[in-house]
């Protein structure tokens, strides 16, 4: 029975892999109908972390129960609000408030920890009193760190969120989406303190007033980030993982938000609602690969154009013939985050010019802005000026119209004078004959 077991669970992860190669031949919209099939879990999201393009949507703007997700965001407001060598005290209320069944690193009452043993117990551990412990450390109460929790989500951009407690102890008034951590997580990520203690793999509390031993050593819950050695068919290491958080209640079933990074890339997935097991192999961290692949097999950074190009002539007002007909160029380089399929060269953009150029103009001054609208993100840089364009100089005019006028009047007081002179001559011969 055990020697099925283990066959069956090798079956899957071979069948992940072909999936895996087989996207490359195929077209991105394929790849996605694909995704689409094989993601187990209830809602799912993936988006590029420096666009925060959404490459993928499984029902991510759907509210549900985040469980220790939640983290994530009492870890950076922590992060932000506090020096992680600041102590924290544990009262009753953090270590007796946590219901049973749920994790803790068994820590004290009355222990004291620094913030950054904290932020590991948390984010490692995810220890539950942690939370508590930070969150009465820079609130007072659950309930003050509570509303601060959910103002930094809507500073984030959240729209669909609310928190009532910082560990994600279930609760019906406590919720997010998918869509909402992923845009967590992306801010987090930004953060390098963040991003070095959810990449770490393992660590152990010190020794405290309140506990002397050094044996509260525990792993990352996120097995992506774990080098497995022993070849176990359920090691879910990904070499691009990055970080970040698991989470798992009765009612939310299994959570994860994770992020990679590959070839330039990172991007950040949430799967919520995900089913404990499917053959023994955890469904979050499968869904989550598939994930990964898709986004790293069928998307890129491609160069649009590059800096100084050309883009258009036009005719400048009030310039001189010489330097009346200006070339415009591009400030910046553009890269846009798209599909493979895409073809850059094909990509027609938007050129909107200042309103009422005319000379004189500078080399380099801006005279307007070009827009490309990629995959629903919005790229552009400014058009400046390739050369200097000359003002008309109306003295000039003004003397040449003049000088025009003094031709004029000469060439007819001449012929005038002329004109007297045949005349003249005309009553003199007349005159002669008589």
């Amino acid at each position: 029975m055990k020697i099925r077991k283990k066959i069956t669970k090798i079956l899957i992860l071979v069948l992940i892999l072909l999936s895996v190669v087989q996207s490359t031949y195929c077209t991105t919209e394929e790849n996605l109908n694909e995704l689409n099939k094989n993601v187990q879990s209830e809602a799912a999201v993936i988006i590029e972390a420096t666009t925060g393009k959404i490459i993928y949507d499984k029902n991510a703007k759907e509210k549900r129960y985040p469980a220790s997700t939640t983290k994530i965001l009492t870890a950076i407001i922590a992060i932000e609000q506090c020096n992680l060598d600041e102590v924290a005290v544990a009262s009753e209320n953090a270590i007796k408030s946590i219901p049973s069944g749920y994790t803790t690193a068994n820590i004290q009452i009355g222990e004291k920890l620094s913030i950054k043993d904290l932020l590991y117990a948390l984010m490692l551990k995810s220890a539950n009193e942690a939370a508590v412990i930070i969150a009465e450390h820079i609130s007072g109460s659950v309930e003050e760190f509570s509303n601060l929790m959910n103002e930094k989500a809507k500073e984030i951009g959240c729209e669909n969120t609310h928190f009532v407690n910082p560990n994600g102890v279930h609760n019906e008034n406590h919720y997010s989406t998918a869509y909402d951590l992923a845009l967590m997580g992306r801010y987090c990520m930004q953060n390098e303190t963040f991003r070095k203690i959810v990449s770490t793999t393992s660590y152990t509390l010190p020794a405290t007033n309140a506990y002397e031993s050094t044996d509260r050593t525990f792993s990352n819950t996120n097995s992506l980030i774990i080098k497995n050695n022993n070849n176990r068919v359920d090691n879910y290491y990904y070499q691009y993982a990055t970080g970040m958080k698991t989470g798992y209640t009765s009612n939310a079933k299994n959570c994860l938000v994770a992020s990679a990074e590959k070839n330039g890339i990172e991007v950040i997935t949430v799967v919520l609602g995900a089913d404990v097991t499917v053959e023994g192999l955890s469904v979050k961290f499968l869904d989550t690969i598939k994930m990964f692949e898709f986004a790293f097999n069928n998307y890129s950074f491609q160069k649009v154009k590059d800096k100084g190009n050309f883009i258009k002539t036009i005719e400048v007002d009030n310039a001189t013939k010489d330097t009346g007909k200006l070339k415009l160029t591009i400030s910046d380089e553009i890269v846009g985050f798209m599909s493979t399929d895409t073809k850059p060269e094909e990509i027609e953009p938007e050129i909107i010019l200042d309103d009422d150029i005319s000379a004189p103009i500078s080399k380099g001054e801006k005279v307007g802005k070009i827009k490309y609208e990629i995959e629903g993100t919005t790229y552009e840089a400014d058009l400046i000026a390739d050369s200097d364009v000359k003002e008309k100089s109306y003295i000039k005019i003004i003397l040449y119209v003049i000088f025009t006028i003094i031709i004029l009047l000469v060439i007819i007081g001449y012929i005038r004078i002329v004109n007297m002179r045949n005349k003249k001559r005309k009553i003199i011969m007349r005159n002669k004959k008589m």
